[in-house]
């Protein structure tokens, strides 16, 4: 299994091939991937960035033969060609790149796009040309099909993953797919017989920033402030600024008084991940909390009071940090 077929293809069968999504780690995973799979293992590799190298430079790659007297494949980052944002004096590179698109069944190379755009200019000839006539691949993913794409994308690879495993890896990642594969790329050097276990990722993935800031808000709300204190110090010597904490926090008291208003009004937790987009265990952690809903939007007042006050200069030291945990 290849990793682009985990996704939208438009045309699986055709190798030219353009991936299109607004992330651009994970874009550059998947072409990284697809370029060196082994059905391609003989044709050199070329890259060319739009942004860094001209459109004539892109050109001279599409029309030119190897060095090597081999096929190619080419893996083009950054086509801005496909936008709006296209300057005037680069018409006649335009023009060209038309005629080779016209044209891409003549062409000896494999060609992989890699647009990491919120959108295209799809009025623009040669963005239809181009979605017409490569394999387009939406890579797109929405927060609560992370884990089902993480453990696809893990088995796609070779690997094996145990479920207390994978949860903890999309707990410590924060459940976005960037860092996610980003851990696994630490497990992946760390692995034996390509399996994953909790055990290895405990090892091998840190804490992360929102998830040692939830902790510290969790420990107040059980009312073991020492903890919660020693964790918000801990914050503050490693540099985390009272904006990003304030941040946190309300995004963490937001999310719980309205996963547990929607279970009141009786929303079960799998609708109440469906309206929010968040993670499925996010939701269990807000549902357990067992802190009252009045209780919660009196916090996140005090909260948002306390950050519009911080940003006008009103404290000048952290410790009005510590006496709103203190307050939980």
């Amino acid at each position: 299994m290849t990793l682009l077929s985990l996704f939208k293809n438009s045309n699986n069968s055709n190798a030219q091939t353009l991936i299109l999504g607004s992330d651009s780690f994970l874009n550059d995973y998947i072409a990284r991937s697809y370029i060196y799979e082994e059905s391609f293992q003989e044709l050199e590799k070329v890259s060319v960035d739009c942004e860094s190298d001209s459109l004539d430079d892109l050109i001279a790659e599409l029309t030119e033969s190897s060095l090597f007297s081999q096929q190619k494949i080419i893996s083009i980052k950054n086509p801005f060609f496909l936008t709006a944002k296209v300057p005037q004096k680069a018409k006649k590179q335009l023009d060209q790149l038309q005629q080779i698109f016209d044209h891409i069944d003549q062409l000896d190379n494999k060609l992989v796009i890699v647009a990491s755009y919120e959108k295209l200019d799809r009025r623009k000839k040669l963005t239809k040309t181009i979605l017409k006539k490569f394999n387009v691949v939406d890579t797109e993913v929405k927060s609560y099909e992370v884990k089902k794409v993480t453990k696809a994308l893990i088995s796609a690879e070779g690997y094996q993953i145990t479920e207390m495993a994978l949860q903890l890896l999309l707990e410590r990642s924060d459940q976005v797919l960037d860092t996610v594969l980003s851990n696994f790329n630490k497990l992946k050097m760390a692995a034996t017989e390509n399996k994953i276990d909790e055990t290895l990722v405990r090892k091998n993935v840190d804490l992360s920033f929102a998830q040692n800031v939830f902790a510290v808000l969790e420990a107040a709300l059980k009312h073991n402030y020492r903890e919660a204190i020693a964790r918000l110090d801990n914050q503050l010597r490693e540099g985390s600024n009272p904006i990003q904490l304030l941040a946190v926090f309300e995004n963490q008291l937001e999310l719980i008084l309205v996963a547990k208003t929607l279970h009141e009004r009786g929303r079960n937790e799998t609708e109440i991940v469906k309206e929010l987009g968040v993670h499925p265990y996010r939701v269990k952690l807000a549902l357990n909390n067992k802190i009252s809903t009045n209780k919660l939007a009196s916090l996140l007042e005090q909260a948002i009071k306390l950050d519009y006050n911080y940003k006008n200069g009103q404290y000048r030291e952290n410790n009005f940090l510590k006496l709103f945990v203190l307050s939980v």
